[in-house]
This record gives structure tokens, C-alpha cells and sequence, in this order.
């Protein structure tokens, strides 16, 4: 077994028709990789609203009944975005699809910096929790641990998406029944309380009102709740992963949704009903939830044991935000799969490794939740900021592309004002928590997130334009290349085949005038020499096409209709020409494979490849282009084969890109 196997596992077959079933997740295992998201956010979220409160935190107790009504309002929001587009996709999707492709970039770039800070934000929060019991000597070590940790989950996730569920499916759980008995033990034994907490609520609060005044007190509680908006930040990890669920995929996530908005809405109001009812406050080192714990515990049990507990259940907390970390590393790579096939990001970040993994996704995100906790030195609160304004901008973009939606098939749709008033309601909520957090927390960290958006959308829109212009000039490459009205000369059939004779090799991709100029190429400088042309083609299935079996068939489709075609045109030029393909996710690897492959059968091979030369060479062209065909160069001279590689000019030369003169009358 190699090295390799042995860290990463076994890779997997995308072609066996069992992988879409073994690598998907069920509506319970996905609650634990998705879901985790929303759940681990009540270590922090509820915190965060409770001390904004500051004197006034009898406020607490409509907050937590605004906190739960919310958590369930988004989520009835986003089932209907999980109806409406079950191949996923979330946020990204909804806003390409409804509102633009322009729309859609400023989603999906606030989706990936969001999924970053989601990583960034767990994995500093786990931090927190753990030192929170440890002695103030040994907190300098605690910004070394969050880094390992984020390597570690690099390294869990390039194994797979399963494997890593899986393997944190148990501290998913511990967590769960861990404070469905903290919560239990602090609000029961006082719920006798709450009646008279209500109406001292109730009395407090129209002595604000008189006070202050309705427009302060009124902001008051925005403020709280706006900061508690971490809280709600997983919400959208369910429709954006729906590629990972098991089919139906539309049942699978509104169940996992379902099981997310009941969980969260119990965790994250029942903490802050518990900061009331304990009257719990800040301690220096610790986060609210240790000292809370330390409270309800210490009422009920020894010190001793009672210490025990809270180190249990804090962490169950650390361990629950390192799963939550899971959906950056499984959607982020998943949006950035999604925008790399509309070519706003290089296209290698849809494809797939042998574990069925984005594994450019998985690396880009990690390194980048590296910088951020480096830049944050793990302040959650901080963190906190900055992570709520790019959430509530994409819940606000698909709650808007939503409504548009409903009003446009209002004829046609029956429930359509029903569905209508809930992603308004939605949108509501959203864009109240987006706006009040900008204005309040803009110069103490929100600029960071607004400046790092705004940065990755103008690469997005370099790499997109640049892929546009590529696409032009290569259509006009298509334009005079792909409309010669070839006939088969019907005096000098084909040859036959000859495997001891001069063969080339020609790599290709699609039938297009890239491929074409090439095949033409070799005619014009080896006249009369080869008497074979063997055309290899690799299908590559990446995340645009691992959504089931009948996807990996119209792609073998695709790919023999393309090589038939390669066939007939070069029989038409007098060639003998047969095709060699495979599907695959790794394209050097099988390239590599169907070149000895077809060098054993024709010994006298030479293999030859397209590449795209630019008048101007920058970083863009060396970054998005012409990485197959020295790769495949080097591997193929390394095992004593020759192979060349063909120019194609683009931009201004191919404008003026003639027919050879030979073949302008066939």
C-alpha cells in the first residue's frame, strides 16, 4: 500500500454507478456535516446579543423569542430555495439564476469569503472554549493549536467528504445531548420564574420607553440582535451542499433543514433564556457559556464533579465548532466549483480528486481562513463582526431573487403570495441584522470583509474577462476553420491501417478550431509523412458533472460523437484515424494512461498538442492556460516518447487567421 493510500484511503471510482450512493449524505448525516454550521454558531451568537444588551439584558427574553422566530423564518425561506433549485448551488445560484450573472458574482464572492470566516471563526471559538477552563499562563498557545487545527482539517477533508462526517459524527452527538441537559437544568428548576420574569420584562420595558424613548430603546434591542446575527450564519449551508445529500435530494435537505432550525432554535434561545434566568456575566478568560455552566452545574453537583461537567460540555463546544468548520471546507470548494465552471475562477477549481473532493477548493480555503485567523489573532468577537455583514448579504441577495421569483409566476404559481410573504419576511429580518451591522460595526472590522469582497470580485472579474476574450478569439478560430465543406476523395480510399508505420497522435478536447488548426498543422509540416492519426480524448469528470450516473453517460456521449467526428474529417484528408478515450477526474493521469497505451500498438508514434500562444503573456495567461500540454510533454519524454506541441495564436492574429491554401478548395 502506498504512502498515499495509506493517509488519504483508497481512491474511488466516479464511473461505478454505487459511488453517488456511497459518497451522498443522508438527511441525518448531513445535519451533522451541514447542520453543525448553524448549531455551533450558539457558542457565540447568543453571547454576543446577551452582553450587547449590557444594563438593559432583560431584554433578553423577547430577544430569544425574536432569535428562535428567525432561525425558523430563514429556514422556511431557503426550503424554498432548496425546492426551486435542487442540484444546489444556494446562495450563487439563486442570484445567477433570478437576479444575474453580475448579481450572482457578488453572491458568490461574499459566499466564499463567508466560508472562509466560517472556518476562521470555528476553529478560533473551539479555541475559546478550551483555554476558557485552562490557566490564564498557558493562553499563549492557543493561536499555535487554532493553526494546527486547520491543517488537520485540510488533511480530514482531502479524504473525503463522508470519511470526514463520519469521523465526527459521535462529538456531533455528545454535543447535542450535552446541553439538551445543561439547557434542561437551567431553565426547569426556575421555570416557576418566568411568569413573574415577564412581566418584570414587560414593566422595564416601558420605563425604557418613557426614559429613553421608544427610538433608543428601540435600538437597543437591533443592536443586541443584529450582533447575535452569528447565530443564524449556517442557515444557508443546507441548500448550498445539496450535492452532497442522497437522493431525493429536495426531501433530503428539507428534512435536514427541518432538523437544523429545530436544534439551533432550541440551543441558541434556551442559552439566552439561561444568561436570564442565572443572571450570568463576563469573566475575564472564560467565554458566558463557561461561566454559565459553572453556574448551573455548581448548583446541582460537587465541585468536583460539577468542574468535570463544564469541562465536558465546553468541549463538546470546541468540538462541535471544529464539524461546523466542515461546511467551509465542503461548500466553499463546492461555490468556488460552481463559479470556476461560469469561469470566474480558474477553471482546476471544479475539478475533482481521486477522493471525489475539490482539492483546490479545500487547499484555498484553509490557506485563506489561515490568514484571516492570523490577521484576527483569533478574536472572536472581531470575527464575529466581520463574518455577519457577507452572511446577511447573501441571505439578502437570494431572499430578493426569491421574491422577484414568486412575483414573476404569480399567473402560473398557485401558493406563489403564501410563498411570497415568507421570503419577504425573510429578506426583512436579513436586511434589518446586513444594514444595522454595517453602520455600528464598519470601522471596528467590517471594512475588512467589505475590502476582501470587494478585492476577490474584481479578480473574479479579470479571470472572467480574460476567459471571455479567449472565447471570442477562438470562436472566429471556429468560424474559419470549422465551416470547410470537406468531401471524402472517392478515388483514393482510405488507406488501411498500418501500425508499423508513421502514426500521430493527436490530444484533443473538443471538436472546435483549436483542434482543427492543429490537425491541419501537422499536414502542413510533415507533408505525406504519417499514415495513421490516432485522436485521444479525455471526458473529465468534474463537479459540473458528478451529479449521477446519467451525467457521466451524456458526457461518453459527448466525447464519441467528438472523436467520430475527428475520424471522419481526417478520412476525408486521406488519413487512416481511429479515436482512444476514457473518463476520468485526473486528466494527466489518464492522458498518460492512453498515450503508452496507444505507443505499444504503434511503436512509430509521435504525439502532438495545441497550445494557445498570446501576443502578451501575464500572469493571468501562465495561470489559466497551457498547463496540460507541458505537463503531458515532460511525462511522455521522461518515458522515451516524442511529442510536440503546436502553436495556436489567439487575439489579434487569429482575427486574420486564414485557411491553408491547400485544403481551401477540398
Amino acid at each position: 500500500m502506498s504512502i498515499k493510500s495509506l493517509l488519504f484511503g483508497k481512491p474511488k471510482d466516479p464511473l461505478d454507478p454505487k459511488v453517488f450512493h456511497q459518497v451522498s449524505l443522508v438527511a441525518f448525516l448531513a445535519w451533522v456535516g451541514l447542520g453543525a454550521d448553524g448549531l455551533s454558531s450558539s457558542a457565540y451568537g447568543p453571547e454576543e446579543a446577551y452582553l450587547a444588551l449590557g444594563e438593559h439584558f432583560f431584554l433578553a427574553l423577547p430577544l430569544a423569542l425574536l432569535m428562535a422566530l428567525t432561525v425558523f423564518v430563514i429556514s422556511a425561506s431557503y426550503s424554498h430555495i432548496i425546492e426551486l433549485f435542487p442540484t444546489g448551488g444556494g446562495g450563487y445560484l439563486v442570484a445567477t439564476k433570478l437576479l444575474g450573472p453580475k448579481v450572482g458574482l457578488v453572491s458568490g464572492s461574499a459566499l466564499i469569503v463567508d466560508y472562509m470566516l466560517t472556518i476562521t471563526i470555528s476553529v478560533a471559538s473551539a479555541g475559546d472554549q478550551i483555554f476558557s477552563f485552562l490557566p490564564i499562563s498557558t493562553h499563549g498557545f492557543k493561536l499555535a493549536i487554532e493553526f494546527g487545527l486547520i491543517f488537520f482539517l485540510i488533511y480530514l477533508n482531502l479524504r473525503g467528504t463522508r470519511e470526514s462526517v463520519l469521523f465526527l459524527l459521535p462529538i456531533f452527538l455528545l454535543f447535542v445531548f450535552a446541553h439538551i441537559f445543561a439547557i434542561g437544568l437551567g431553565i426547569l428548576p426556575k421555570a416557576a420564574e418566568i411568569p413573574l420574569l415577564t412581566s418584570a420584562t414587560y414593566q422595564k420595558t416601558i420605563g425604557d420607553i418613557q426614559g429613553l424613548g421608544l427610538w433608543a430603546t428601540l435600538f437597543i434591542v437591533l443592536h443586541a440582535y443584529s450582533l447575535g446575527g452569528g447565530t443564524y450564519t449556517g442557515i444557508e449551508a443546507v441548500s448550498n451542499g445539496l450535492q452532497a445529500l442522497r437522493e431525493p435530494r429536495v426531501e433530503t435537505g428539507k428534512k435536514t433543514m427541518l432538523y437544523m432550525a429545530t436544534s439551533l432554535a432550541f440551543t441558541a434561545s434556551g442559552l439566552l433564556l439561561c444568561y436570564l434566568l442565572n443572571q450570568v456575566s463576563h469573566e475575564t478568560g472564560k467565554t458566558l457559556n463557561a461561566s454559565l455552566l459553572a453556574k448551573i452545574y455548581g448548583g446541582f453537583f460537587s465541585s468536583d464533579l460539577a468542574y468535570v461537567l463544564v469541562i465536558v460540555t465546553l468541549v463538546t463546544e470546541a468540538a462541535i465548532l471544529v464539524v461546523a468548520a466542515q461546511a467551509g471546507y465542503i461548500d466553499g470548494p463546492r461555490v468556488l466549483s460552481n463559479m470556476a465552471i461560469d469561469s470566474w475562477v480558474p477553471h482546476r477549481f471544479s475539478h475533482l480528486s481521486d477522493h471525489l473532493v475539490t482539492r483546490y477548493g479545500i487547499w484555498f480555503m484553509g490557506l485563506a481562513s489561515l490568514a484571516f485567523l492570523s490577521y484576527t489573532q483569533g478574536d472572536v468577537r472581531l470575527l464575529v463582526v466581520m463574518y455577519a455583514i457577507n452572511v446577511f448579504l447573501t441571505f439578502s441577495i437570494s431572499q430578493l431573487g426569491m421574491c422577484r421569483h414568486w412575483w414573476d409566476v404569480r399567473h402560473t404559481e398557485r401558493l406563489w403570495l403564501r410563498r411570497l410573504l415568507v421570503n419577504g419576511l425573510g429578506l426583512s429580518f436579513t436586511a434589518t441584522i446586513l444594514t444595522v451591522t454595517v453602520i455600528l460595526k464598519f470601522a471596528e472590522g467590517g471594512w475588512v470583509t467589505v475590502l476582501v469582497t470587494l478585492s476577490f470580485i474584481v479578480l473574479c472579474y479579470g479571470v472572467r474577462l480574460h476567459y471571455d476574450h479567449v472565447s471570442s478569439a477562438l470562436k472566429r478560430l471556429d468560424a474559419a476553420l470549422m465551416n470547410i465543406p470537406f468531401q471524402p476523395d472517392l478515388k483514393n480510399p482510405v488507406p488501411a491501417k498500418n501500425s508499423d508505420a508513421p502514426t500521430a497522435v493527436l490530444i484533443v478536447r473538443n471538436f472546435d478550431g483549436l483542434a482543427v488548426h492543429s490537425l491541419l498543422s501537422i499536414g502542413r509540416l510533415f507533408p505525406n509523412h504519417f499514415k495513421n492519426l490516432v485522436f485521444v480524448s479525455v471526458g473529465v469528470i468534474d463537479s459540473g458533472r458528478f451529479k449521477g450516473y446519467s451525467e457521466l453517460e451524456s458526457l461518453r456521449r459527448t466525447k464519441e460523437e467528438d472523436l467520430k467526428s475527428f475520424v471522419d474529417f481526417a478520412n476525408c484528408l486521406g488519413w487512416y484515424a481511429e479515436y482512444r478515450y476514457l473518463l476520468g477526474i485526473d486528466l494527466m493521469e489518464e492522458l498518460e494512461k492512453l498515450c503508452m497505451s496507444v505507443a505499444n500498438e504503434f511503436p512509430r508514434s509521435v504525439f502532438f498538442a495545441g497550445k494557445l500562444v498570446f501576443q502578451e503573456e501575464n500572469f493571468l495567461t501562465r495561470l489559466l492556460h497551457n498547463h496540460t500540454p507541458f505537463t503531458l510533454e515532460q511525462r511522455l519524454q521522461f518515458e522515451g516518447l516524442e511529442m510536440m506541441i503546436l502553436p495556436v495564436r489567439v487575439f489579434a492574429s487569429i482575427a486574420s487567421s486564414r485557411v491553408p491554401r491547400e485544403l481551401s478548395d477540398s
